[in-house]
C-alpha cells in the first residue's frame, strides 16, 4: 500500500493528533477555547487553525509546493506569533507532524516505494518548517514595528502636549517679562 492512500485512510486520526499536540502548546484556558472551534463565528481562531491543519495535510498528500501551502500556514503561524512562543515552540508543530506519519508507517511492511514516498514527504515537511519560521519571523518583525512606531507616535504626542504647554506659559507674565518691562 502506498504512503498516501495509507495516510488517507488515516486522516482524520493524524488532524485529530497534529491539532492536539498544537494545542499543548498553548495556555490551557486558550488551548480550551480553541479546541471548541467548530463555528466559524463563535470561534473564528479556532475554525481557521483546524482548516489550515487540513489544508496544509491535504496539500502535503496531493504533492503541493510549499509556495501553495504558504496562506494556511501563515494562518497559523500569525496565531503563535503574537503568543509568547520562542521561534523553535511557534514552529514545533510542524515536526510533530512528521512524527505522525513515521508511526503510521511503522504499522506497515516496510517497502522500498514506501520508504521513498516517506522520505519525500520528510523533506517537504521539513520546508515546510523552514517556510513557517519565515513566517514567524516576518511576522515578529511586524509586531516589533508597531510597537515601535507605537512608542514614537506616543512621544510625538508628549512632546506636541510638552510645547503646547511651554507656547501658554510664555504668553501669561512671568518673572522675567516683569523685571525686562521696568
Amino acid at each position: 500500500m502506498s504512503l498516501s492512500r495509507l495516510l488517507s485512510e488515516k486522516r482524520s486520526a493524524i488532524l485529530g493528533s497534529w491539532f492536539d499536540a498544537a494545542l499543548v502548546t498553548f495556555p490551557q484556558d486558550t488551548s480550551n477555547f480553541i479546541k471548541k472551534g467548530g463555528n466559524p463565528f463563535a470561534n473564528p481562531i479556532g475554525h481557521s487553525m483546524r482548516s489550515s491543519f487540513e489544508r496544509i495535510f491535504d496539500g502535503l498528500l496531493n504533492e503541493e509546493s510549499v509556495g501553495a501551502l504558504s496562506a494556511p500556514l501563515d494562518d497559523l503561524i500569525r496565531v503563535r506569533a503574537v503568543q509568547d512562543f520562542t521561534p523553535s515552540q511557534a514552529v514545533s508543530f510542524v515536526f510533530v507532524l512528521k512524527g505522525l506519519i513515521r508511526d503510521i508507517a511503522a504499522q506497515q511492511r516496510p517497502s522500498a516505494e514506501l520508504l521513498d514516498e516517506l522520505y519525500r514527504l520528510e523533506e517537504k515537511i521539513d520546508s515546510l518548517a523552514l517556510a513557517a519560521f519565515d513566517i514567524f519571523m516576518k511576522c515578529r518583525e511586524k509586531l516589533y514595528d508597531i510597537k515601535a512606531n507605537e512608542v514614537k507616535n506616543m512621544t510625538y504626542r508628549i512632546l506636541q502636549r510638552a510645547q503646547k504647554m511651554g507656547v501658554e506659559n510664555e504668553d501669561t507674565p512671568g518673572p522675567s517679562d516683569d523685571v525686562a518691562n521696568k
